[in-house]
């Protein structure tokens, strides 16, 4: 199982391009940032982990922005929302965004998307909570029209555009891997339905349950990976054993000295895996 960091960017922060390079020269694979264009400052949802909603997600970086500097930084570390809110984003200029990076970084560039669970900021930018499955799913369909075909239509009932010209396409063909996040109760129909990979976050029970699941319903092949598993090693083993392709390890938005110590204890949990 290949390793990965996950990441708030922030601007009080390690900057994307030096965390990238770190993570780089430790040997992990990949780079995944976490994205929220903003907080409303009303907070009627509540925070999925329960409390006070950590203060790093009114403050980070804007997304295609960090994974540019990464990914420039770089030269074989992949880099990945994780995950793109789709449902707060234009997708013509997504698609392009999307598109630029990977050629900008031969092809390394990995799309994670999800709806989100935050309704206010969803209705800030103009989307319908009730209605953003099917509108991620759009998006996402149409994207794929514009980085598969020189001259793309898409006709749905939340996108609708007619013959549009748009480079660059991907590096990658036909287009990065679309990995699908979320643990919600519908979400392997998503992956189903338009994704490469599916991408929850860690949770000591139900995940290789679902996985299987995912499996025995696919007729194609689905990549498995996981968001946030712990610096523990027989959880790693778990999912390596299951088939899980990556397991991406969070890590604090905060200066370099408590990320590379996070670092250092995620990667003595791998080491003690493989027995070093």
């Amino acid at each position: 199982m290949d390793t990965g960091v996950a990441h708030f960017a922030t601007h009080d922060s390690v900057d994307p391009a030096t965390l990238a390079q770190v993570v780089e020269d430790r040997g992990h694979e990949s780079l995944f940032f976490a994205e929220h264009t903003h907080i409303p400052a009303s907070r009627e949802s509540p925070y999925p982990e329960g409390g006070e909603m950590p203060r790093r997600y009114a403050h980070t970086y804007d997304l295609f922005v960090t994974l540019t500097a990464a990914g420039l930084a770089t030269t074989k570390l992949r880099v990945g929302s994780g995950i793109c809110l789709v449902i707060q984003r234009d997708p013509i200029i997504t698609a392009k965004e999307v598109a630029s990076i990977d050629v900008l970084t031969g092809g390394r560039m990995e799309f994670g998307v999800g709806a989100g669970w935050n309704r206010e900021e969803m209705v800030n930018h103009g989307t319908d909570p009730r209605k953003r499955m099917a509108v991620l799913r759009e998006r996402v369909e149409a994207m794929k029209t514009i980085w598969t075909q020189d001259e793309a239509s898409y006709h749905g009932e939340y996108v609708d555009f007619v013959r549009v010209w748009s480079w660059p396409k991907p590096a990658q063909r036909p287009h990065p891997p679309v990995i699908v996040g979320g643990n919600g109760p519908t979400v392997l129909d998503r992956v189903l339905a338009f994704g490469d990979a599916w991408m929850p976050n860690y949770a000591p029970e139900g995940i290789l349950d679902r996985a299987a699941e995912l499996r025995a319903r696919a007729d194609r092949h689905i990549d498995l990976m996981v968001m946030g598993v712990p610096a523990d090693p027989r959880v790693l083993e778990q999912f390596e054993q299951a088939g899980f392709r990556r397991g991406l390890h969070w890590v604090p938005a905060a200066p370099m000295g408590p990320v590379e110590r996070e670092l250092d204890r995620f990667e003595a949990a791998v080491a003690e895996l493989h027995g070093e």
